[in-house]
């Protein structure tokens, strides 16, 4: 296993992963971690990080990346799962999740499952908000959250015509 730090407009983020696949993405919230050179980036980081690069300069809305958590229950693993299918621009609430999910009485364990996402960004927890669209916790901290969610709005990204 191997780590590596980028900055980005959030701050510092703590990716790790191997040859079988990207394990964690984390915010530092420390400023003071330098960022992996890029001759020192490890093979199985350089995709993940030429991704979230794509990410935040606004080229990429989709990761498409060999996604391998080193933790998580079944359970948790069914909600990371279902964070990757809430569409860049979008969010869903923790019920939304919980009926995709056929358990819709699972709302708070869906919560807690969110919160324990390994790989921040990569599976968008910060897309899943309150039922009445408020922004409820986050690991990263309520600020990214928001940041995020402005920086995915669909009226931000432009039109084709």
């Amino acid at each position: 296993m191997t780590s590596a730090h980028i900055h980005s407009p959030l701050g510092t983020l703590a990716l790790s992963g191997s040859e079988a696949g990207l394990h964690a993405v984390r915010f530092l919230d420390h400023e003071d971690a330098a960022a992996t050179a890029p001759a020192d980036l490890a093979a199985c980081l350089q995709e993940p990080v030429r991704q979230l690069k794509a990410y935040f300069s606004g080229e990429l809305r989709e990761f498409s990346l060999a996604c391998v958590p080193l933790v998580g229950t079944a359970f948790q693993r069914q909600v990371w799962a279902a964070l990757a299918g809430i569409a860049h621009g979008r969010t869903a609430s923790y019920l939304d999740v919980a009926k995709l999910l056929h358990n819709p009485k699972s709302v708070r364990a869906v919560g807690a499952a969110n919160g324990q996402n390994p790989l921040a960004i990569v599976w968008p927890c910060h897309r899943v908000v309150g039922a009445d669209g408020s922004l409820t916790g986050y690991a990263g901290g309520l600020v990214r959250k928001k940041w995020l969610l402005d920086f995915e709005r669909p009226e931000r990204q432009g039109t084709l015509f």
